[in-house]
Order: structure tokens, then sequence, then C-alpha cells
């Protein structure tokens, strides 16, 4: 850490390792109930979407189906975007706000409560979205729009929830607003990728976008509904009951991913209020950094927490540390986020640039076809074939301590029944992910890794020069200004105890052998 920075918060339960050696067993769990998640529920099913084409269709039947409640959590929501454009039939049915009201009027013993993040709502102002306080006072009954105000100055709810009747759960990055939705081909000229209007007729285009959330059913789904309702709760004054008896509404069409699946759950909550600190999210991140032996790829829209950069640097200093690429978009959205977001995301990538002397550290942006920048949007981590991460957080400050997240992991562990099929899933659907980036097969990406024996490897192997491909970033050179701007971290300034050092001890234990192919 900085200058050698010692952990300033020693009295985190984890223990410390055995002088001699011993300690925890290679390839022991990295989801730890009450330090790295919140808990562990079984998934009946667990499936997960990549980009919002269909994940917003399959929302949109799973809505009109739902039996009893439906609630939206969401860090901005926008009842004019068309969900499914691609199933054709009138587009005005098709608008997000047109369902809700359908499916309330279609079924008497529904309730749907959409609550959005406050300064979400100012977002939307500039849209030319009429303030969701307005939305309410013409929606039917048993539909309400709410703003969640019960945060810190500076905060911000960024989960992105939606759960059906308390037992299917959405969750991930995506929210259901304006200019997420796109397909995987991320085609240059899209027409159905475009921002919404009022009334009748089509807003400008938007570009490619990249993003991800998952689906799942079974007590997991349950325990998603839990945390939304206690934020329904923290932002209405409304305390909502637990459905009983509702039965699994999972969406014809969607194959599961995996079934039969532990999926552990992962917070931030900032301190306010009375309520302490949750960082969860902050605490996964560093045991995922000291576990991984061959490989950790990430997905994240930002990459500007420096604690995080400097853990990676670490690992990045060994001899036999893992590859780490990660996949960012080429700018922030927006001014003033680049200003922050990208003045911090060069400064880390100083560190790691500086630590590299192994060379087994990519920072890559996507393109189309055209080669322009695909939006990055996803919040995605792999390490090894051992956890799969999808949630809301970001690789910056507010995520870990500051805003409201939550994030879900699967783990395959050595030795439990079914470990190697979700370790070949989990591979798999990083295979996946870089196959969508690179314009080839998941079966190419699998084989240049396996070939090369290197993650970055294999990605260079398969890179292009024209087309569909990931481009490595070159950040911007850093004035006076900005170096102060960056360092200062006066715009995104951590909120959490450093417990990097205790962490990294205890879960470096953790670690599989060493002599296995990089993947």
């Amino acid at each position: 850490m900085r200058g050698g920075e010692a952990s300033t918060d020693p009295g985190i339960a984890l223990p410390e390792p055995d002088g001699d050696g011993g300690g925890t067993a290679p390839g022991a769990p990295l989801l730890i109930p009450g330090e790295t998640c919140w808990r562990i529920e079984r998934a009946t099913r667990f499936a997960i979407f990549v980009d919002a084409a269909g994940y917003f269709a399959t929302l949109k039947r799973a809505v009109l189906c739902a039996e009893r409640r439906v609630l939206f959590i969401g860090w901005d929501f926008d009842p004019r975007i068309r969900l499914d454009p691609l199933g054709g039939g009138r587009p005005e049915e098709d608008r997000l706000g047109a369902v809700l009201e359908r499916a309330v009027e279609r079924n008497p013993a529904l309730e749907i409560g959409v609550l959005q993040w406050d300064l979400g709502m100012l977002r939307a102002l500039g849209r030319g979205l009429a303030p969701i306080v307005l939305l309410d006072r013409r929606a039917p009954d048993r539909l309400t729009f709410a703003v969640d105000t019960h945060h810190p100055v500076g905060g911000a709810h960024h989960q992105k929830i939606v759960v059906i009747d308390d037992s299917l759960a959405f969750a991930g990055g995506i929210d259901v607003t304006a200019d997420r939705w796109d397909t995987s081909d991320h085609t240059d000229d899209n027409p159905d990728r475009c921002r919404p209007v009022n009334g009748r007729g089509t807003g400008r285009p938007t570009g490619p976008w990249h993003d991800a959330t998952s689906i799942m059913t079974g007590p997991a789904a349950r325990a998603v509904a839990e945390l939304a309702r206690e934020r329904w709760e923290s932002g209405t004054g409304e305390r909502l009951e637990e459905l009983e008896e509702v039965p699994d509404c999972w969406p014809e069409g969607v194959e599961p991913l995996l079934t039969d699946v532990d999926v552990a759950i992962s917070r931030t909550r900032p301190e306010h209020g009375g309520t302490p600190l949750v960082h969860e999210v902050e605490l996964l991140w560093l045991a995922v950094i000291a576990a991984a032996r061959r490989s950790l790829y990430v997905e994240s829209q930002y990459f500007a927490s420096r604690r995080i950069a400097e853990a990676v640097a670490e690992r990045l200093r060994e001899p036999d540390g893992p590859d780490v690429v990660v996949v960012n978009p080429w700018t922030a959205d927006g001014w003033l986020s680049e200003k922050a977001m990208g003045t911090a995301r060069a400064a880390a990538l100083e560190i790691l640039r500086e630590a590299d002397v192994h060379d087994r550290f990519r920072l890559y942006t996507p393109v189309t076809e055209q080669r322009a920048h695909i939006y990055v949007h996803a919040k995605v981590t792999v390490v090894d074939d051992r956890l799969l991460r999808i949630g809301s957080s970001n690789v910056n400050n507010r995520s870990m301590g500051l805003d409201t997240e939550c994030d879900l992991a699967i783990e395959a562990v050595e030795g439990e029944p079914g470990a190697e099929g979700v370790a070949a899933t989990i591979s798999g659907f990083r295979d996946r992910l870089l196959a969508e980036h690179l314009g080839c097969t998941a079966e190419q990406v699998a084989a240049a890794i396996q070939g090369t024996g290197s993650l970055v490897r294999g990605i260079e192997q398969l890179r292009r020069p024209s087309g569909r491909s990931l481009v490595p970033f070159e950040p911007p050179e850093l004035g006076p200004a900005d170096r102060a701007l960056g360092e200062s971290e006066v715009m995104d300034p951590e909120k959490t105890p450093n417990r990097w050092r205790r962490v990294e001890r205890f879960f470096a234990r953790r670690r599989r052998p060493r002599g296995r192919t990089r993947a």
C-alpha cells in the first residue's frame, strides 16, 4: 500500500495465519458470511443476461406474469423505454410504463413499487422525463413511484434489483432506464438503439453499450427480495411483509447457466442515520486479489480505486503471480465523471505499469466492427476458474464505502460436490465474454488461453487490427492539476478502513497449488 501503509483496521475478525507456515488449505472458500459476503443461499436456477436486450424482454414477460408484488430498486428509471423492440407489436404498448400499468390493470391482486435514487431523478429531468413524484400522482392505484433520499451527502443508491413475488430476482449492473438497451452484436447502426421520447416518435440514436445482470430463483432470490424490502422501507418508511406460498416463476425461454448452486450476496452500505458501515464488496475484492493464482478478469465501468490498484500491483510483482485483465470504457460517461474517474484511472495505471515487471497486466476497451468504442457498464469479475462475481459495484472508492451496492458471487470450492462442473461454467462464461469482445468464438478463446498458458497472451493472440476486438487503453498525460486531483481523491474519497494487509495474509493461503496452466 502507499509507502508500506499498514492496515488501519487490525480488529477485523479474520484470524492471523500460523507462524509456522500452516494455516488455511489451498482452495478453501473465499466467500465467508459476515466478512466477504452477507449470506450464502441456494439458487434452484441461475442465469446471466449479457447486454440488456434479453434482460428487458424477459423482464417484460415476468412483470406481466407477476401475481402479488413487483419491486424495482434502482439508481435510475425511465418508464418511456421500450422493453422488447425486437418482439414486434405496437411501440407504445412496449414501453415500460405501459407494461406496468397493464400488469396492475389485468391483476387486481398485484402491487408494483418503483424506488429511485433522488439525484437519479434529476438526471431523468435532463432527458425530458417528468419528476417521479408527478408520475406517482398520475399512476393507477397499486402502482407506486417513490424517491429514495436516505443516503449520505454525495452518496448514491446504486443497486439495480427487480424482484417478482419475492421468488424471482434480477440483480446486477443493468439499470431499467435509457441508453442501456443493446444486443451482444453491438452493431454500429442499430435503429432500435435510441433515446426514449415523450409521446410517439423515436429519439436520437445512442451508442453501443455492454452490460450484464443475473436472474435466479430459490432461497437466493428470497434473500435478494429481503434486501429489496429493506431498501424500500429505508427509502419510503413502509414495511413490506415477506410473501408466502408464491411459486417460483422462472420465465420460459431462459436457459439456466447453473442449477442448485450456492450464491453469495455481498453489500456496500454506508454509515448513515445510525446504520453501521458494511463493506463486504471491498473485502471480497481484496480477498480475490490475494487468492487469485492464474488469472483475474475484470469488467467495470471505472478502474479508479487506488487501494485496489495497489493490491493488484503487489500480485503483479510476484514471479508467479496472476495475469490481470481489465475491460473498461474508453472514457467515463460525462465530463465530470471523466474528470474524477479518468484522472484516478490514469494514476492507478501508473502504479500498475511500474509494478508489471513480468508483463502480466492489460487494460483494454472494446470496439465495434467499424472500431467505434463500446461503452462498458458491466460489473463482472472472474477469478481463475474458481469464482464468478456480477453486481452493481465498480472499481472505485464510491462503490467500496459510499454508495449502496449489491454483488452476487458463485464459487467452485475444491472438494465439494459438483465443483468441477461449476468451475467449467465459470471459465466458460469468461470465455463467452471475451469472445463477444474479440469477435470470435468461446472455443477459440479457450484454445488460445490453453495453448499459450496465459490469459494475457491468449487475448493478444486473438486481437485484431480491424473489426471487433479489444484495444489497449493508453491514458492521457496528466498535467499538474489533474495529477493533484487524482491523488487528493477529493471527488472519490476513500470511506473504508484499510484491511488489505490482514486480508492478504489470510487469503493468500487460499491460492490453488502451483503448476497449473494459467486460465
